[in-house]
This record gives C-alpha cells, sequence and structure tokens, in this order.
C-alpha cells in the first residue's frame, strides 16, 4: 500500500526534520511539501493526497482555517504546538494528532493507525483541475467546524443538510453542527445517487429514510431512521417519486 502524503508547516526545519522521521515508513510517498494555507490548497486540489500533515499554528489561515476551505478533505494527521487540553476538541476526528517535537515512537503509533485505516484511503485520481470540477464521493471526508469543535465526517454518514441562514446544519450521529455553505452550493457538490433535494431548505441522505406517506396537498412525509421528519414538496415529489421508482 502506498499512502500518498503532503506535509503543510511554515517551518522550513519542521518540515525537514518531518520527511526525514517518515522516511522510516516506506508506504508513506511524500508528494510534496506547503509552507502556508495558500500553498496547501494549491497542492491539495492538483495532487488530491490520501493524507496530510498539518500544522494547525501558521501565519495567516491557520490549520482549522485552511480545511474549512476544501470541498473534500484528505485524512489528516495534526501536527502541533499545542497542548493535549487545546486539542481535545478535534483529536476523536482527526486521524490522529502529534506534539511538537514529534517522537519517533510516537510518529510510529500515528502511522499504525494510519495503516489501520488504510482500506478507506482511496487514491483520488490526480487532476489539476480546479476542485470545482469534481463531484463528492460517498466515501469523501469532509470537514467541518463549529465553534470550538472539529470534525472529519463521512459524506455517507450525513443524513440531512437543512439549510440556516447562510450557513447549513449538518446532522449526523447525534451531532448537527453548522457548515459554512451554503444549501445551493452543497446540492452541486454532493452524488445525487445518494442525496435529494427534499425541498427549499433541506437535502436528504436517500439511504437513511425509514417510511414515506402521502402528506398535505400532494407532498410526501419521510421519517428518517433518527425519527426526524422532512417533507417532500409539491414541487420535488414528482421526481422524488421517479427516483425511488414509486
Amino acid at each position: 500500500m502506498t499512502i500518498r502524503t503532503l506535509l503543510i508547516d511554515d517551518e522550513d526545519l519542521a518540515r525537514l526534520e518531518m520527511r526525514h522521521l517518515l522516511s522510516a515508513f516506506p508506504e508513506i510517498h511524500i508528494l510534496d511539501e506547503a509552507s502556508d494555507a495558500s500553498d496547501a490548497l494549491d497542492k491539495i486540489r492538483r495532487y488530491r493526497p490520501d493524507l496530510i500533515f498539518l500544522d494547525i499554528n501558521m501565519p495567516g489561515k491557520n490549520g482549522f482555517e485552511m480545511l474549512t476551505e476544501l470541498e473534500e478533505s484528505p485524512h489528516v494527521v495534526f501536527v502541533t504546538a499545542y497542548d493535549e487540553f487545546a486539542v481535545r476538541a478535534f483529536e476523536t476526528n482527526a486521524l490522529d494528532y502529534l506534539l511538537k517535537p514529534v517522537r519517533p515512537e510516537r510518529l510510529e503509533k500515528a502511522i499504525a493507525t494510519v495503516r489501520e485505516a488504510g482500506r478507506e484511503l482511496a487514491t483520488p485520481v490526480s487532476t489539476s483541475a480546479s476542485a470545482q470540477n469534481y463531484m463528492l464521493r460517498r466515501d469523501s471526508l469532509v470537514f467541518i467546524k463549529d465553534g470550538e469543535k472539529c470534525f472529519f465526517v463521512r459524506l455517507s454518514d450525513i443524513f440531512l443538510f437543512e439549510s440556516e441562514d447562510n450557513y447549513v446544519r449538518v446532522y449526523f450521529g447525534t451531532e448537527k453542527p453548522l457548515h459554512r455553505k451554503s444549501l445551493n452550493m452543497l446540492i452541486e457538490k454532493l452524488p445525487p445517487e445518494l442525496f435529494f433535494r427534499a425541498n427549499r431548505q433541506q437535502i436528504i441522505n436517500l439511504e437513511n429514510i425509514k417510511n414515506i406517506e402521502p402528506f398535505f396537498n400532494g407532498t410526501l412525509r419521510l421519517t428518517l431512521h433518527n425519527g426526524m421528519r422532512v417533507e417532500i414538496s409539491v414541487r420535488r415529489a414528482g421526481e422524488f417519486k421517479e427516483r425511488l421508482s414509486l
């Protein structure tokens, strides 16, 4: 297994040290390096790596802010000078995190975690096209930052997107953070075989429908697996029935 990797850190010596430490792991193929968020965004969209080692505290945009600009996130191992208390908000959502200075034995543990996730590290087709030109996949990872909490979520685990002013409420598991995207922007990126625009305010995951029933004036009412109810508008009901062969 080859894991296509990008190193992102504003310190030259930190990147050099990380490259040296990673040379002990032949499956890690370092595609390139980036010294700031802008450079990193360009290279992530160009190479679409499997994995990034990402510094948090960088000039300009920090690591979190950079991730919010990606439509699709690679797997991430954070590399940070912050202590454990500061990273507690995201440690269960990232693949792993490393504290600077990085110790070889701690890096070995992180790589073991990466190996365990190897079956999910599907290498995307390399492209120089803009991120605007591709659709998300059902197994894509998306990064969501809501206040101090950060989440890496597999797209297929999201069962509902709901418009809320200029944001979108994202529902998965028991969480419902706000995402800084519009519903119209999202629907252009979501795989149409998995997601459907139910009405002006909501996009549903078709695999999370538990029950369908006729409702008021030709609308349909859906019950999702978590018990939430969503109404399919009259305008969308015909297309919905066709999609599900009802």
